[in-house]
């Protein structure tokens, strides 16, 4: 099979497209042929500090048909067009994933190739309005955004929420979800045509963060009720504003660290604010399952303005580094 791997960290450039051995299922397995794959920015720093055993295939989200399993129970799979949950090994428990803990995508071997093992209990049936470039656009980010504003952030219909660096694929997911949740949504970014297109895909308002005022701006957009919950994937540079900007009692998740990931914090005006300062990453199969069966209520489809052929999974890479997009980057087989 074709595979872009990784034998060491490094550039975009360490990414090389070769053919491997297709890999065989084992019991409790699936091995699906492969239509897309889309990018995270997790697959940027796996690529940039790989140190493993070589080769690596990246990729935590794929989309494509069941070719075979490894055993006699699971055949009904064979032949299914599916979307994978990439959270593997979760657990039973709701609050955090177990010890045995992965993402797809190393140290599993991931979905940059055209064929992938993963577990049978993490296939879920494509739903039928999607085509596969658009499934496979969804799992990582829609999983974390799912659970960062509904488990942990507990959004409910009237709040107002914030999401900081519009245009990544986690923050056009959760602009979506939480307008469909009937929250008013704001947003920020360096760019007026991200702002603009955010606009246009439903959000209330937006702001410039390199403007000298950004913040009285989005106090002035919130209104007296001011920001119920601020989901952040930027880290560092943007977790210290999003603590003024939160009311008093409001709610900062965040699940990411493109800016950093140390930071110097106020902690009396988390305290005297009643501030909740939660952490979050990916999410159960209970989540999953919740995530897409909302999605195929909705007939909710991903915005894709970026799709590369497999072997250009390196411009792919450039593109997502330089912040060049908006929604998702999609490779496909």
């Amino acid at each position: 099979m074709k595979a872009i791997v990784i034998r060491t960290g490094g550039a975009a450039d360490v990414l090389r497209l070769e053919t491997l051995d297709t890999p065989e299922p084992q019991r409790g397995q699936a091995r699906v042929h492969l239509r897309a794959a889309a990018l995270n920015h997790r697959d940027i720093w796996q690529r940039k500090a790989y140190a493993g055993p070589a080769p690596m295939v990246l990729g935590s989200d794929g989309a494509g048909t069941v070719a075979a399993v490894g055993a006699a129970e699971d055949t009904a799979w064979v032949g299914k067009d599916v979307v994978i949950n990439p959270s593997l090994h979760w657990g039973d428990r709701e609050d955090a994933p177990g010890h045995g803990f992965q993402i797809l995508g190393n140290p599993t071997p991931g979905t940059y190739a055209e064929q992938v093992i993963v577990p049978v209990e993490n296939l879920a049936l494509k739903p039928t309005h999607l085509t596969f470039r658009q499934a496979a656009a969804l799992p990582l980010a829609g999983l974390t955004v799912w659970r960062a504003l509904f488990t942990q952030g507990r959004l409910r219909a009237g709040e107002t929420v914030l999401l900081p660096g519009i245009g990544s694929g986690v923050g056009g997911l959760a602009l979506a979800f939480a307008k469909g949740a009937g929250a008013r949504v704001f947003v920020t970014s360096s760019s007026a045509q991200k702002i603009k297109d955010a606009e246009a895909a439903g959000a209330d308002g937006g702001v410039n963060y390199t403007a000298a005022d950004w913040e009285e701006q989005v106090r002035r957009l919130a209104g007296a009720d001011g920001i119920d919950l601020v989901m952040d994937h930027s880290g560092a540079q943007t977790i210290p504003a999003a603590l003024r900007l939160v009311r008093p009692g409001g709610r900062i998740v965040f699940f990411g660290a493109t800016t950093g990931p140390q930071l110097s914090l106020g902690l009396r005006d988390a305290y005297f604010k009643q501030v909740h300062l939660i952490g979050t990453t990916m999410g159960s199969p209970r989540e999953f399952d919740a995530l897409f069966r909302y999605i195929a209520h909705a007939r909710y489809v991903p915005a894709i303005r970026h799709a590369y052929p497999l072997d250009e999974a390196p411009a792919a890479h450039t593109l997502m580094e330089n912040g060049g997009q908006f929604g998702k980057i999609v490779l496909e087989m």
